[in-house]
């Protein structure tokens, strides 16, 4: 049905409700509601959005807690048994359990996703072909953008950065490392710049993942942005260190991030998994408060980073429910608090990935129906999306739940 109206629509810079109508897969109408009667779906004041945007996720390595061992539950276990692991993927492995996930963020209303994959001596190019497969086989609900990462360090194994390039070669949209793993971490920045430089293609570093304030690397990583003139093309994720520092320190890093217009991503699943492990009582959440840094001028956006897996043995790709963690986590209450935290799954993560996210006259019928009058309902309540569209194409569908009294 490629032809039809939307009535009775929440539609965000609209007052009161609206129908929209639907023509050859584009919005060729938006008009206060009135009455209409053919191919017309009746949305029952729910909320119209342009999808859910996964901005950070490893598909690669998703659902293989059958393959490892959690014992002590913390970062460098994780690192060890996910590289073990990943010596015995294959490609129909990676693109079954990558499958598997998508399915679920399909169904959880996202329509944009970055996914990183390591490429390594020890997964080769294996999962990477898999993710080629899978960014073409789910186009028709999903865009998929992949990031070439350095899980495990780069100047210690150079060979990764050949890895790295052929990927690039092959066409990945984004190259990715992490310094915290490098016994050079700087040197690590520089070699993941140039190939960002090299081939034109954003960057972006998993940072700072633990709770001692010192030794940050921020400062080096926003002066490199500057000196290489990469400000919007830079990203970061976790960067617990944050959640650790007194208050001018927070403030002095969040004005160099702000200044570097580098965008930052906070993980809640797997920061809360990992970190804190070493408190025997009044646990650290080790979570940055994104809201604290968009109110410094940070775009930040949060994702599920990984599912099922030693570093987050949980997850259903539902952005909703990561919101509403990470909500109760930074202790939100305020409305306008709790509107911030839906953008940051929606058009904040879409901003990062630098993607469309508007439902305007002209625009593409490419969004989601959640159930839900407004932003900040949809995170207390952890609302199910109802029905999603591309280009004017149903692709997923979540009736309702009703009761039936006897």
């Amino acid at each position: 049905m490629n032809n039809f109206s939307l009535k009775n629509v929440q539609l965000r810079g609209h007052e009161g409700l609206v129908v929209l109508k639907i023509e050859d897969g584009k919005v060729s109408e938006i008009r206060s509601n009135f009455s209409v009667v053919d191919k017309e779906i009746d949305c029952e004041g729910r909320l119209l959005i342009p999808g859910y945007v996964e901005s950070h996720i490893h598909l690669d390595k998703a659902c293989i807690l059958d393959r490892c061992t959690i014992e002590k539950g913390t970062l460098e276990e994780a690192v060890n048994e996910v590289s073990k692991a990943k010596t015995e993927f294959t490609e129909e492995d990676v693109y079954a359990r990558g499958s598997r996930v998508i399915e679920k963020a399909i169904k959880n209303g996202t329509q944009v996703m970055r996914s990183f994959v390591e490429v390594d001596p020890r997964a080769g190019m294996r999962s990477f072909e898999a993710l080629v497969r899978l960014k073409k086989d789910y186009a028709f609900a999903l865009d998929l953008q992949i990031c070439a990462f350095a899980q495990e360090g780069l100047t210690q194994e150079m060979e990764t950065y050949g890895f790295l390039e052929a990927a690039l070669d092959q066409g990945a949209d984004w190259v990715g490392g992490c310094p915290y793993k490098d016994e050079a971490p700087q040197k690590h920045i520089d070699l993941i710049f140039d190939l960002g430089e090299k081939y034109r293609v954003p960057v972006d570093f998993h940072l700072d993942f633990d709770l001692d304030p010192e030794g940050s690397s921020i400062p080096y990583l926003c002066k490199q942005t500057l000196r290489r003139k990469y400000q919007g093309k830079v990203s970061i994720g976790h960067v617990t260190k944050l959640a650790a520092m007194e208050e001018k320190d927070f403030v002095k890093m969040a004005k160099k991030l702000a200044e570097a217009q580098i965008a930052l991503t906070v993980l809640p699943a797997t920061d809360l998994f990992l970190n804190g492990r070493d408190s025997g009582k009044l646990i650290p959440r080790g979570v940055a408060n994104a809201n604290q840094l968009g109110d410094h001028g940070i775009l930040t956006s949060l994702s599920s980073n990984n599912i099922l897996n030693p570093f987050t043995p949980y997850g259903d790709a539902d952005l909703c429910r990561m919101g509403n963690l990470y909500a109760n986590v930074v202790q939100l209450s305020k409305q306008e608090h709790l509107e911030a935290v839906f953008d940051m799954i929606t058009k904040n993560a879409a901003a990062i990935l630098k993607v469309p996210y508007e439902i305007a006259e002209g625009s593409p019928a490419t969004f989601v129906l959640v159930d839900a009058e407004n932003r900040a309902d949809a995170i207390r309540e952890v609302v199910k999306p109802l029905k999603g569209w591309k280009n004017g194409v149903l692709t997923f569908e979540n009736p309702r739940a009703r009761i039936y009294r006897s």
